[in-house]
Formats: C-alpha cells, structure tokens, sequence
C-alpha cells in the first residue's frame, strides 16, 4: 500500500486527487525554483555548472519550444504555456510512480481521460478561436467550384460521409491519448513494483532506468500529439 492510498483511508479522498495534488505541488515548486534562479544575480544569462534543475528544466523547454514551433506555426507561443503544463504534470506523474512508497495518479484512467478531454477541448477551441463559423469546413471535405445562376460557389463534395469520419476521428483522439498513457505507465508501474516485492536489490534498478525513459517519452508523446492536433487547427481548410 503507498502512501496515497493510506490517505485516502484516513480522508476518504481518493488517492488519484492526491497523487495529482503531489504532482501539482511539485510541478509548482520547481518552476519557482527555477525562476528564482534565474532572478538571481547573471541568473538568465549565466547557465548552472554541471548539472541542475534549472538546467533540466531548460533543455527540456527548449526542446518542447522547438517541437511547438515545428507543429503549431507561428502561433505557438500562444498556446505553449498551455503545453507545457500537460507535458511536465504527466512527466512528475509518471516519475512518482517510480518512487517506492508513492503512486503516480497516470496510472488512474481517471487522470489519463481528463488530460485528454483537456486537449481535445483545447485543440477544437483552437480551431473555434482562429476561424471562427468557418472552422466547419474542418469537418466537410473536399470541395468543387461550380457556378449557379451568376453565381460562384465553391462546394463540399462529400459532406456527410466525410463529416462522419472525421467526428469519429476527432473523437477517436480522446481515446488514443488517454489509453496509450494509461496503458504503458501502469504496465511500467506495476513491473517495477513486482520486481521491487520480488527482488529487493539490482534487478529492480534495471527496470526503473527503463521506466525513466518510459516515464519522458509517454509525456513527450501526449504534448507532441496535442501540439500537432492544434497545428492542424490552426490550419486553414480547403
């Protein structure tokens, strides 16, 4: 039993909402740290020696800036606050659940399908915001010039096939993200759990230095995905 769960005993809070309240906490820690850094005296100019949060912290922004850059267009600065906070809420998440002791509240389909319903509902509000009414055309297919009466229409061709496939895909993008998340860290979780009952020493080791990597890449995969989802409501339909 970790200590999430003994809380929710003792509180009848569930433990995913204090998981995530960890994660909060400690996602908010470290961007005061950081920032304090680089209020300090040569802070913004003057990187840390050898390695250090805040070093840390800017190359993975730099990396998530250029990834932005690349997938939303020149837009990205206004929706990357946005992407950065699903990125390094699911990276401490995945992290406490390497942590003997302590759950990581991605392994909770709970948390996977709100952070997915989040993006969803940020990516169509994206679409909303830049084009307004026009954002329909998104979902209406291929169009055709034709002329009626004098008059110039530039037509959908397909419109309800097309428009039903592309409601289910959207929708569908709630699913793959948060299944895809859910799925790999409680499968990472729970092996390192096991190997941690199983054998206490070394073998344990191996597998938390793969789920490290696990860990990044499932948070790297969610904020690509949304990026990319954003960038094509970004775009203009035709």
């Amino acid at each position: 039993m970790n200590l999430f769960q003994l809380l929710e005993e003792s509180t009848g809070v569930p433990w995913v909402l204090w998981s995530a309240l960890s994660a909060s906490a400690l996602l908010l820690l470290t961007g005061t740290l950081v920032r304090a850094r680089l209020a300090a005296a040569q802070g913004g100019v003057v990187p840390d020696a050898g390695f250090s949060l805040r070093n840390v912290v800017e190359i993975l922004v730099e990396m998530l800036a250029g990834l932005a850059e690349k997938n939303m267009g020149p837009r990205w600065r206004t929706y990357f606050p946005i992407i950065g906070t699903i990125f390094f809420f699911i990276l401490i998440s995945n992290l406490l659940g390497l942590v003997p002791g302590f759950a990581g509240a991605t392994s909770s389909a709970d948390t996977t399908w709100a952070w997915a319903t989040i993006s969803f509902v940020l990516h169509q509000y994206v679409g909303i915001r830049e084009h307004g009414f026009g954002y329909i055309n998104h979902f209406l297919g291929p169009k055709f010039d034709v002329r009626i009466f004098g008059l110039h229409l530039h037509l959908p061709l397909i419109v309800f096939p097309f428009a039903l496939i592309e409601v289910i895909s959207h929708l569908t993008r709630v699913a793959t993200l948060s299944i895809r998340l859910l799925a790999n860290m409680f499968a990472d979780h729970t092996i390192v759990g096991v190997w941690l009952l199983l054998v206490p020493a070394v073998v344990p080791a191996l597998f938390m230095g793969l789920g490290l990597l696990v860990a990044f890449l499932q948070a790297y995969v969610f904020a690509m995905l949304s990026m990319v989802y954003i960038g094509l409501a970004l775009e203009e339909s035709h």
